[in-house]
């Protein structure tokens, strides 16, 4: 895709719906109302001008602590028009949490939904650079009244940072990662358009937040890329609030982790198929567990189209295709992404089968982790982008995901992937998570330890217990079986679903 050196990523996602005679289609829809694509266009403009009117200037930061509405698009593009730097923030976290992105930011102005004020009031105080706190609905409705409908874009290039997005700390703190304007519009014109066909038509929902690089490209700048239409809700995505927009909005698209999949298949509400106008599905975050995609499919007809992206990159750069779902596998590399595999002495890998670090070349890439040089230079070297994943590539090219690298076990001296445990443990009929770590034995030997999640009306046993680890061995060597099973009520995850193992081996 040529984008041009003079580019502002919110004047093209706005303009372009414009110029093609969009303006009276529904961009956003959320639990209060909807927005018209000139509607929006107002909206984006009028925020543009009030964030200038607190005395914010090019290139410095504002931070969006936001609950999914339609006021989240027009802030964020707002600022962007604006050439100013939004920094979203996960809507789950801590006051500690808070503070350290917002002194790490240094963001000047705070956009906060009311129901989660209550998170900053203790730490407002503690941060310098923070000047203004405006709180969405009244607030902010009333600032955006009041200020011009018309605003002028930026003189911003293709190469400028035009917003930041702070890693999920599934591993530890998060970092803000820095993107660029061109960044957006890139996501849309690989993974959106030439992987999911997305187009004018479509309305989609993505169970995951805005502030999550996955959910920013499925909710936003996909069907804005296009002229679609999204469904956006406030409410954290269980199986209740989702089937509920799935039916009443009849969303075309919808995008989940595996754990919400496992989740809605497990609850006795999935609606029949009738009752839903889906025609593709997506899945991100985690690996998805085979049996979970084939449940899915018996129940709906549809393939998940399963997928890995990272903050780093932005969004899917390695998926599975419609048509071409092959269970098990992440599919194969975006149209404009490359890939290889990296051995622990940095050479590449080439034979079928054998596990290397995943690491990517595309044109989405971060350029660097915020005031975190050491790590900025450990992930991002040269054209390449280390995922921190293992993979290896079977016979027919799809890449088979072997777990993080820094949760593989070596067990009995011969590498074990947590993920193929999890996978062989929740085909059982009577679980519905599992999350398998390293753990030593008395001779200081490390074995596989599982932690399961069992479905509704399923009583943790012995005999249950006996039973997990023999369908583990029946379907895996041996020498994989979890020696020890820890029946858990949920399993520690982050906002975006990703279960953190490292809280589990700790």
């Amino acid at each position: 895709m040529d984008i041009p050196r003079d580019y502002n990523a919110a004047e093209d996602l706005i303009g372009r719906n414009l110029e093609a005679g969009r303006g009276g289609k529904t961009a956003f829809v959320d639990d209060a109302g909807s927005y018209t694509y000139a509607q929006l266009a107002e909206r984006v403009d009028r925020a543009a001008n009030a964030i200038r009117a607190l005395g914010i200037e090019r290139e410095q930061r504002i931070a969006i602590a936001m609950l999914d509405g339609c006021d989240w698009p027009a802030v964020f593009l707002g600022a962007i028009k604006a050439g100013i730097v939004p920094v979203a923030m996960n809507t789950l976290l801590t006051p500690s949490d808070y503070q350290y992105q917002l002194r790490d930011s240094r963001a000047r102005a705070l956009f906060v939904s009311e129901p989660l004020l209550k998170s900053f009031e203790p730490i407002r105080n503690k941060c310098p650079d923070l000047k203004h706190v405006v709180v969405a609905g009244k607030q902010l409705s009333d600032m955006l009244a009041a200020a011009p409908a018309k605003a002028a874009a930026a003189q911003t290039t293709s190469d400028d940072v035009c917003f930041w997005l702070y890693s999920s700390g599934s591993t530890g703190a998060p970092k803000g990662t820095v993107h660029l304007h061109s960044h957006l519009i890139l996501t849309a014109d690989t993974y959106a358009k030439q992987v999911l066909g997305i187009r004018e038509s479509d309305v989609v929902f993505s169970a995951a937040k805005l502030f999550f690089a996955y959910g920013l490209g499925n909710a936003l700048t996909f069907p804005m890329s296009v002229g679609a239409t999204a469904v956006l809700m406030a409410e954290r995505p269980t199986p209740d609030s989702v089937f509920k927009r799935l039916v009443e909005k009849k969303p075309t698209i919808f995008y989940g982790v595996p754990t919400l999949y496992a989740a809605l298949l497990a609850s006795p509400a999935f609606p029949k198929r009738e009752q839903l106008a889906l025609r593709t599905c997506v899945s991100a975050g985690e690996a998805l567990p085979p049996d979970i995609a084939r449940r899915f499919k018996e129940r709906t007809g549809l393939e998940i189209l399963d997928g890995i992206g990272s903050t780093e990159m932005l969004h899917i750069f390695l998926s599975n295709r419609p048509g071409e779902v092959r269970f098990g596998t992440t599919g194969k590399s975006v149209p404009g992404y490359q890939l290889r595999l990296v051995d622990d002495q940095g050479n590449v890998v080439t034979k079928p089968g054998e596990l290397g670090e995943l690491q990517i070349g595309g044109p989405t890439a971060a350029i660097m982790y915020w005031n975190q040089r050491e790590k900025t230079k450990n992930t991002f070297q040269g054209p390449w982008t280390r995922s921190g994943d293992k993979y290896s590539v079977d016979e027919q090219g799809y890449y088979v995901y072997g777990g993080r690298a820094d949760d593989m076990l070596k067990v009995s001296g011969i590498w074990v992937s947590p993920v193929e445990v999890e996978a062989a443990l929740i085909s059982h009929e009577a679980v519905l998570e599992a999350a398998v770590v390293g753990a030593e034995d008395r001779d200081k030997l490390v074995k596989p330890k599982a932690y399961v999640v069992l479905k509704p009306g399923q009583t943790a046993s012995e005999s249950l217990t006996t039973a997990l680890q023999q369908h583990v061995k029946d379907k895996l060597a041996p020498y994989k079986y979890p020696r020890w099973i820890e029946f858990r009520d949920e399993l520690p995850k982050t906002a975006t679903g990703k279960i953190q193992r490292f809280k589990l081996r700790s």
